[in-house]
């Protein structure tokens, strides 16, 4: 019994806590105030020395020991991020040792979790535990960690205010709902606790109950409040509580447009008001007010936007709300009238709106741009006033001299398509389709009788007598009939041209910007790399010119040379590509990838790819800064956006870029093992002859000694760098040297190539379920897991994109044919369940065909429509070459790609290059060999500057 008080007294000196309630003596306790204040000031060494002075005396005491891990937790991710603490010094940069923070961050955790268990009823060591974890950006178990600190002291707000953070950048909206709902409880007296609830409320689909909520905060303000004048925070507040007005269920939008009258006074931002009542009118069907909103938009100087010049079409056609809808959702330049036909009755009521006549758009603002150039996408383009109407903007824009002229009309290139029910505009992109489309045809005379006209009398053709333009007119009329075949793959005729501008005009960039674009189509990658470089020659200050030289030498495979252009425009202190990876340069990062790829290096590739895949976590992660600063400042609408944007971050182009070519590298891994090469590892010498074997011998001790003499110049450069630093303290310092410890991706390679295949197939289904490609992986990823039903997944959900595509079909065949053979292992293999899903739904992929019917009734139809795209006609081919049987199955396989005559969709030289992989896979005979040569002969006619095939 002596020993056992004697051991509870020395506990309860060691760690006044321990279970006893009792605080700590008043000069600890006042150090231990410091130890906070000083971790909440950054003041991190300052904190420690206060820490340690308390556990000298109790070395046991579990706040204490939480902190001291909290503050060396926190000197680690600085250490790590080369960042400075407020005491004055540097706590390391970003070229410190990998090893060393970790090292720290183990000891930091070591510490939290001995102070947790020192004193397990302590709020502050769970609430410490829970911020270790947000470092570690492990939330879920960060939550686990406040929650249980909320049970020791259920109203400490800070805690409560960290975990709701948590729990919206977790998007648990129900949780964040409650725990702000508590805040509120505890103190309503605050602004931002009334505002973030409301949001919590609104976040969770709930808007009616959003609204009321700032109804009762609008409640408990004096008359006299500052939210009821005219202000930024006032108007914003106004605005969103408008926002949430038009998402209630019941007459939401009479309501909201209601409110909008009400807060006339006190909104800042006229043009977000007036854009929410033209968008209530419209799905009201007030269309003559709609149409006053929009005369006062025009009035304000939104002549220029599209968006508005759409809503207005629908407010004078009177559209449906479906349509109203759909137009608000255009982007760029379009409107109504690229959205779908209009009828002749339509069309004429929107020409007289546009017109030059009195009360006209164009004579009420003649000189908008917008208004001219939406005049041409309201006429017919089989009509002369549409000719007419092309002619004047034409010249208009040859006679300034704007390079984007071609691009702007190539938007004119519309095409009707119609799903059975409605029939919709789509953008010609194919060079066939444009090469065949009215507005094409009537360009490319107008300009071909610009070049006539000016070249002989430097006049256009319908030009008075006394009319003289400068040379810069047929310069630039030169210009865009080079774009105009550059639409239409010609690209022959178009270096032509473009090579006449040059001469005219050897100091104009962006003539050797379209002389390298037309080369790369054309096949000539080398040259096109040597144009564009001599195009940035011309301007050292043009960072765009640069770019596109960087990213062209990068797609020649000359990577030396895109990092000199690159790093132009770089910090010039430390490595340059350390410097784009820190301002997330994705394109380029991209393009590096591509490159690395290209010449097989596929650790380095997958390293460059994760790099993007890292940028856009950390786009996620950034947003945890946005939660409480948007409350402060009141920009709830714009916080809505943000919330948005996080939630569909997955879904954009370059992440998916990144992710897809991530997968595909994981699957060749997966398949090939064997290009997992290992260069410290010697060859087997055993299988070799004596000469062979000292040849062998002689190229490793080479290659022994270049890499260690490499290190050893590297640590002497370090070394040279750190002395320089050191004697020449008057000059600036530099950052630090980044020490890349993986530089060939040998970690990545290492990993099990199908899990990380699955989880990224995982994010893109789910974050871009209308990307073909994204099921196209997942069903290749599926079908090597065994996972049979996962793969028919697939395939239904690429048959509902789109059912024509060769990549489908493909996986059709490759499908059946894995099911017939049971070349699966594991996963559904068994499953009778499964099977018999498979047995039932599988054959409606094929329309209830066996392989073989539904093989020949493809190439039938291929060869009933001219038109098939060359992917399709090549997939065909090789499915006929390995499904079909008999003598002349090549030759009938290869007949599908040569009778085409490559004057069918999709032709580039990288589909090219698959279709003469597909004439070698015919074999070595006399008539694969005929048939190689006849294809080489039509890419040659095609694709003159076209090399390395």
């Amino acid at each position: 019994r002596r020993r056992r008080r004697r051991r509870l007294l020395t506990m309860s000196n060691d760690n006044p806590q321990a279970g006893q309630g009792r605080p700590l003596p008043k000069k600890e306790g006042d150090l231990f105030k410091n130890v906070v204040k000083f971790y909440e000031s950054k003041q991190y060494k300052k904190g420690l020395k206060n820490a340690d002075m308390i556990l000298k005396r109790f070395p046991n005491h579990g706040e204490t020991l939480c902190m001291k891990g909290l503050i060396t937790n926190a000197m680690a991710n600085l250490r790590g991020s080369g960042g400075d603490s407020k005491d004055g010094k540097k706590d390391g940069g970003k070229g410190g040792k990998k090893a060393e923070e970790g090292d720290k961050k183990k000891e930091a955790i070591e510490l939290v979790k001995k102070g947790l268990m020192m004193d397990m009823r302590s709020h502050v060591c769970w609430h410490v535990y829970g911020l270790l974890h947000r470092s570690s950006q492990n939330y879920a178990e960060a939550i686990k960690a406040y929650k249980q600190a909320l049970r020791i002291d259920p109203e400490n707000l800070q805690i409560m205010r960290d975990m709701g953070l948590l729990q919206v950048q977790m998007r648990d909206l129900e949780g964040f709902r409650a725990t702000r709902l508590s805040i509120l409880t505890l103190r309503p007296g605050n602004r931002g606790h009334w505002l973030t609830y409301a949001l919590a409320v609104h976040a969770c689909g709930d808007a009616e109950g959003a609204a009321g909520v700032l109804d009762s905060y609008a409640g408990t303000l004096e008359e006299n409040s500052q939210e009821f004048k005219r202000g930024f925070e006032s108007s914003e507040l106004a605005m969103y509580k408008n926002m949430v007005l038009s998402e209630t269920k019941e007459g939401g939008v009479e309501r909201a447009l209601k409110h909008l009258d009400e807060i006339a006074d006190v909104v800042v931002d006229r043009t977000g008001w007036l854009m929410a009542g033209l968008k209530y009118r419209l799905q009201l069907g007030m269309f003559e007010e709609a149409v006053e909103t929009t005369t006062q938009l025009f009035e304000r100087g939104a002549t220029e936007d599209h968006s508005v010049h759409g809503q207005y079409m629908c407010a004078l056609l009177k559209c449906d709300t479906q349509t109203c809808t759909q137009v608000q959702s255009l982007k760029g330049t379009g409107t109504l009238a690229t959205l779908r036909p209009l009828s002749e009755e339509e069309r004429a009521i929107l020409l007289k709106a546009y017109s030059d006549d009195h009360g006209g758009l164009a004579n009420t603002y003649p000189r908008s741009n917008a208004i001219k150039r939406i005049r041409l996408t309201l006429l017919p383009p089989a009509s002369d006033e549409f000719r007419s109407a092309l002619d004047r903007y034409c010249q208009r824009k040859i006679i300034k001299g704007v390079p984007s002229l071609g691009w702007d009309l190539s938007s004119l290139y519309l095409m009707e398509r119609s799903d059975g029910e409605t029939t919709k505009y789509v953008l010609a992109k194919d060079p066939l389709d444009i090469e065949n489309h009215p507005v094409y045809l009537q360009l490319t005379a107008l300009v071909d009788s610009y070049i006539a006209s000016l070249a002989s009398s430097d006049a256009f053709p319908n030009d008075d007598a006394a009319t003289v333009h400068p040379p810069s007119t047929l310069l630039w009329a030169w210009y865009l009939r080079a774009i105009l075949h550059e639409q239409s793959s010609q690209h022959a005729r178009g270096i032509a041209l473009i090579d006449k501008c040059i001469e005219h005009t050897p100091t104009a960039v962006d003539f050797y910007e379209l002389k390298s674009r037309l080369l790369e189509k054309g096949g000539d990658v080398q040259r096109s790399a040597d144009v564009i470089d001599a195009g940035r020659d011309l301007d050292h200050q043009d960072r765009y010119i640069n770019n596109q030289a960087t990213r062209t030498l990068l797609r020649a495979g000359r990577m030396e040379e895109a990092r000199k252009r690159i790093s132009l425009f770089t910090r010039h202190e430390g490595n340059p590509e350390q410097n784009l990876y820190d301002m997330q340069c994705s394109w380029y990062e991209l393009e590096v990838a591509d490159c690395y790829r290209r010449k097989g290096e596929l650790g380095r590739s997958l390293r460059k790819y994760m790099a993007v895949i890292k940028h856009y976590q950390d786009f996620h992660e950034d947003q945890f800064d946005f939660h409480m600063y948007c409350i402060r400042k009141v920009t709830l609408r714009s916080y809505c956006k943000l919330l948005k944007f996080e939630d569909e971050l997955w879904g954009l182009p370059h992440y998916g870029k990144a992710a897809e070519e991530t997968i595909k590298i994981h699957l060749q891994m997966a398949d090939h093992p064997s290009l997992m090469k290992n260069e410290d590892e010697e060859p087997d010498y055993s299988k070799m002859t004596p000469a062979e074997r000292k040849k062998a011998k002689n190229i490793a001790r080479k290659k022994k000694k270049a890499k260690a003499a490499a290190a050893a110049g590297a640590s002497s450069n370090d070394n040279k760098n750190n002395n320089d630093k050191n004697n020449n303290g008057n000059k600036k310092k530099s950052k630090p040297h980044i020490i890349d410890e993986d530089p060939e991706g040998k970690e990545l390679l290492a990993l099990d190539h199908l899990e990380e295949a699955k989880k990224y197939a995982a994010i893109l289904v789910r974050h871009a379920p209308k990307r073909l490609s994204a099921w196209a992986l997942q069903y290749d990823v599926s079908i090597r897991r065994g996972k049979m039903l996962m793969a028919l997944q697939a395939l239904f959900k690429m048959k509902a994109i789109d059912a024509k595509d060769h990549r489908l079909f493909t996986r059709i065949v490759d499908f059946s044919q894995k099911l017939s053979s049971s070349q699966t292992s594991g996963g559904d293999q068994g499953n009778a369940i499964a099977e018999g899903v498979i047995s039932s739904e599988f054959p409606n992929l094929m329309n209830g065909k066996s392989l073989k019917e539904f093989l020949t009734s493809t190439v039938e139809g291929v060869k009933a429509d001219e038109m098939t795209d060359l992917p399709m006609r090549v997939a065909v081919a090789r499915a006929m070459l390995v499904a079909g049987s008999g003598s002349n199955v090549a030759l009938d396989a290869s007949s599908l790609i040569l009778d085409s005559k490559l004057n069918v969709r999709c032709v580039t030289v990288e589909t090219c290059r698959e279709a003469l992989k597909f004439t070698e896979s015919i074999g070595t005979t006399k008539e694969g060999g005929k048939v190689k040569e006849l294809l080489m002969g039509l890419i040659m006619t095609k694709f003159p500057f076209a090399k390395d095939f």
